[in-house]
């Protein structure tokens, strides 16, 4: 299945840069590629890391920043900005999902929701097609409620 995506997404760039009449360079087809083969949200620097250790082609900074603006425009990647970071996620076979995001320590976890799914695709819209959602909610993971409780127990005493 992933092959096939990464296929798909790899005619949908080609495609957009041959009706646009940009350049098809290696290092955006490599960089989609890289950013497919990763599972779950990454960093800029966590993209050029991998692509200098598993691909053995490390790319700059700007030209990293520029292919992701690139790929965000055609929708085969979305930019979260959390807390106190900005992360990627490759998002042509994942529109729809739900993020719980911790407040104290920033940990970023993805949940499905079939009753958010259903309650989304039954909203009635006006002049609007939808296509996709992300939901982010915000909380206090376990592992920090642990933390503050045994804090709070140490202070008690």
């Amino acid at each position: 299945m992933r092959e096939n995506v990464k296929a798909t997404v790899k005619n949908i760039l080609t495609s957009y840069l041959e009706l646009n009449k940009r350049r098809k360079t290696p290092e955006r087809f490599t960089i989609l590629d890289a950013v497919y083969s990763i599972t779950g949200h990454f960093t800029l620097e966590e993209l050029g890391d991998k692509l200098a250790d598993d691909y053995n082609f490390p790319v700059s900074r700007a030209t990293l920043y520029n292919t992701l603006r690139l790929f965000v425009e055609l929708r085969l990647v979305v930019r979260h900005r959390f807390q106190s970071t900005t992360k990627y996620e490759a998002c042509y076979d994942n529109n729809s999902h739900c993020h719980q995001i911790c407040t104290m320590c920033g940990k970023v976890t993805e949940v499905k929701s079939n009753q958010v799914s259903e309650a989304i695709n039954s909203m009635p819209t006006r002049r609007f097609h939808k296509d996709g959602f992300m939901l982010y909610v915000y909380g206090i993971c376990s592992s920090c409620q642990a933390k503050t409780r045994r804090h709070t127990e140490k202070k008690k005493k």
